[in-house]
């Protein structure tokens, strides 16, 4: 797996269209706290469980990339959850694989609020909200 500062996979995403962007939060953190433009939702773990299933995961990747060799950027929260779920592709035949550093939010500073430290939203990257 490589690390990617979020200006950089954006940059990866522009040049390689083939490549695709999992956004792996659970649902409602993607709708209502945002997301980068054609991020594609495939959970790592859901509420109410909180567990991840890996065989589940990967077989929904798989439906959303051509090819085991096609590029997949990873972002969660705060870049810690796309590291396990990123070792599970790979360990499923992925072969470019890309962990968005400090993830969508980033990390907390000192009051504890994130996007502010660094992370996508934090860097002014492009990104919607439902």
């Amino acid at each position: 797996m490589k690390h990617l500062l979020p200006t950089a996979a954006w940059e990866l995403l522009q040049a390689q269209p083939e490549a695709r962007l999992i956004d792996v939060r659970m649902e409602i953190e993607s709708l209502y706290v945002g997301r980068p433009p054609g991020a594609i939702n495939v959970p790592w773990y859901e509420y109410p469980d909180l567990t991840p299933n890996p065989d589940v995961f990967v077989k929904a990747v798989v439906q959303e990339v051509v090819g085991l060799d096609k590029p997949v950027v990873l972002i969660c929260r705060s870049g810690v959850r796309t590291l396990d779920a990123g070792v599970a592709l790979e360990a499923a035949g992925f072969t470019d694989v890309y962990n968005v550093l400090h993830g969508f939010e980033g990390g907390l500073n000192d009051s504890f609020h994130r996007s502010v430290v660094n992370g996508w939203r934090c860097d002014g990257l492009p990104w919607e909200q439902l």
